[in-house]
């Protein structure tokens, strides 16, 4: 019995709701419909034909015989003068790169080591300041250089460069532990 007083309630909002939204409807869309009879009394307008394309002629390129511009001869018997004799060293490149091989050995900072087990790690900042840690045999610097030892004071390393006459050869290197930055 409860639900009768609400329900009248309920009733009489929507009746109210009602009338007000029919007062709104009144003549002022007069102004509108004079609008669409306009438009649509307009003669629709010309428009203009799309632009003929023309097929574009195909070109075979036929190069077989002609050189090749992407190396380095100029004939063949150049060529063969050109070659060096390898001297057996030659970078590995079917190994899987390291992270730090992809960034320069010189804005790589040794800022300590850590010895665990009678093994020694050492431990570098990248540019990007995360610190890593390295041990004997790990690659790093864009020279392709493995470590060879770490001390205290300095990690000692072998890079592999390319030398003038398209050979390669072994180059030391180190870094040295980085004083201080915070000073």
């Amino acid at each position: 019995m409860n639900n009768a007083p609400t329900l009248l309630y309920k009733a009489f909002t929507g009746i109210c709701i009602s009338l007000l939204l029919m007062a709104c409807e009144g003549s002022q869309m007069n102004d509108l419909t004079q609008f669409v009879a306009e438009a649509k009394a307009r003669k629709p307008g010309r428009i203009a034909p799309l632009p003929e394309i023309k097929p574009i002629e195909t070109f075979i390129y036929t190069a077989a015989d002609r050189r090749n511009p992407f190396t380095d001869s100029l004939g063949g018997e150049e060529e063969e003068s050109m070659e060096v004799p390898s001297n057996g060293i030659q970078p590995d490149r079917d190994r899987r790169k390291e992270e730090l091989e992809a960034v320069p050995l010189d804005s790589i900072r040794m800022v300590g080591t850590l010895e665990q087990d009678r093994s020694i790690w050492g431990l570098v900042r990248s540019n990007d300041g995360t610190i890593h840690r390295v041990q004997p045999g790990n690659f790093m610097g864009q020279n392709h250089g493995q470590i060879t030892r770490i001390l205290d004071d300095r990690i000692e390393m072998t890079e592999i460069i390319s030398d003038v006459q398209h050979g390669y050869i072994e180059r030391s290197a180190s870094l040295s532990l980085a004083e201080d930055e915070s000073k």
